[in-house]
């Protein structure tokens, strides 16, 4: 296999080691991140419980991953919402440009699902205008950047460049103060949630047995998008599913503490169908003061393929906090480089079956595999075992580099790396 796949991801991650600015923003925010989540864990004893009870709830939805998308599907029909099973990203991106149409103002909340199908661009190619209103969408939106990080995705960009390119939208100079800052997005995006044809969401779980989303968020921005327009559509990865309502609040409980170091979510939104009212004589009519239509996109696109895998399926039970990220020592360092449309070790992983598998086979290099992400894990992933695999899977498909290639003959004919002495018989 010719080195050619090699060359884009390393300009990429020399890219991110030759920027000291997105190094100095990543370490601002894991100093505040660290501090925060031991501050919360700290008035949460029970949680060390409660994440082993996660585990097993992970563990027995994706075992029986097929049953539950099959009821989620029922379940959301039930409740007079339009169901789609996305076997693929191309697929997915067919029913949301089928559902949208052309000409239409669309609103988003922060969902690295819609990022892993190139969302944005096919809206936009079907003659749609897009607004992502989660501030660090909106930011790298505007510096026409991709997320660097599952729930902070402008975690690379320090204040100082937010203001510049906050300045650079508004025609005038804007303050590097970041309650500033938070409010330019904030006036700037007000009017869009109100004018807005469609909102789309993502979804952080799914109760399969009512169909209901449940949607976690401490901006306000998420509530807005999926109330205001009067079509809400949802994109979710159909790992996300579990049993019961009971499930999903213990996922609701653990995301928060580990995700942004806070006891729980400033919102928590519950969508179960499009809005109604029985007011007038206790008939139901569907479109009062909410949405009129609710569509729910369940994307496979790999997901089914990763289940299949003893030893990669335990990716599948990640919640999306974010926090091995922070105490990856190459995260640190090289960033969103570290991965494709997902990031971390675990990321690597996703990537691998979502992704740009040649983008996976360079990054895969730069883990250490210390096992910190495994330690800081509320689910004790078993990132390394798992980044091991993968690397040993992509080496047997001849996802090898030239120089890694020679080293392996020279270990293998001559006892060493380096080729220097004949292997003694």
């Amino acid at each position: 296999m010719s080195n050619e796949w090699i060359d884009p991801k390393r300009r990429e991650l020399l890219e991110w080691l030759c920027d000291p600015g997105r190094r100095l923003g990543i370490d601002r925010a894991v100093a505040a991140y660290t501090a925060a989540k031991e501050g919360a864990l700290g008035r949460l004893p029970e949680m060390e419980e409660m994440r082993k009870e996660v585990r097993k709830i992970k563990e027995g939805s994706i075992s029986r991953m097929d049953e539950l998308v099959r009821q989620t599907v029922d379940s959301i029909a039930d409740v007079k919402g339009t169901p789609y099973l996305a076997r693929d990203a191309a697929e997915a991106r067919r029913i949301f440009c089928s559902i949208v149409g052309t000409g239409k103002l669309v609103v988003k909340s922060k969902s690295l699902t819609s990022e892993e199908i190139h969302l944005n661009s096919a809206l936009e190619d079907a003659g749609n205008v897009v607004y992502e209103t989660d501030l660090g969408e909106f930011i790298i939106q505007l510096r026409k950047e991709k997320p660097t990080h599952i729930i902070n995705p402008s975690v690379h960009v320090p204040r100082e460049d937010v203001a510049r390119t906050f300045s650079k939208l508004l025609g005038r100079d804007v303050e590097s103060d970041i309650p500033s800052l938070v409010g330019v997005a904030r006036a700037f995006l007000r009017d869009k949630f109100c004018n807005a044809d469609v909102g789309i969401t993502g979804a952080n779980v799914v109760s399969a047995k009512t169909g209901t989303l449940f949607i976690i968020e401490n901006e306000g921005n998420a509530r807005f998008v999926s109330n205001a327009p009067p079509v809400h559509i949802a994109i979710t990865g159909i790992e996300k599913l579990v049993p019961t309502l009971s499930d999903a609040f213990k996922v609701v409980q653990t995301l928060p503490p580990y995700a942004s170091g806070v006891l729980i979510s400033a919102y928590v939104s519950l969508v179960t169908g499009p809005s109604k009212t029985a007011d007038i004589e206790k008939t139901i009519v569907y479109g009062a003061h909410g949405p009129k239509e609710l569509h729910v996109v369940l994307l496979d696109n790999g997901r089914t393929e990763m289940a299949k895998d003893p030893i990669l399926r335990e990716a599948l039970y990640c919640l999306r906090c974010g926090g091995c990220l922070y105490e990856c020592p190459v995260y640190r360092v090289v960033g969103g480089s570290f991965g494709d449309n997902y990031f971390g070790g675990i990321g690597l992983v996703w990537s691998a079956f979502t992704g740009d598998e040649c983008a996976v086979a360079v990054a895969i290099d730069a883990c250490t595999k210390c096992g910190r992400c495994k330690e800081v894990c509320p689910l004790e992933i078993d990132v390394p075992k798992m980044v091991e695999h993968l690397k040993s899977n992509l080496a047997s498909r001849g996802y090898v580099s030239k120089k890694h290639a020679e080293m392996s003959e020279n270990i293998m004919r001559k006892g060493n790396p380096f080729g220097i002495y004949e292997r003694r018989q």
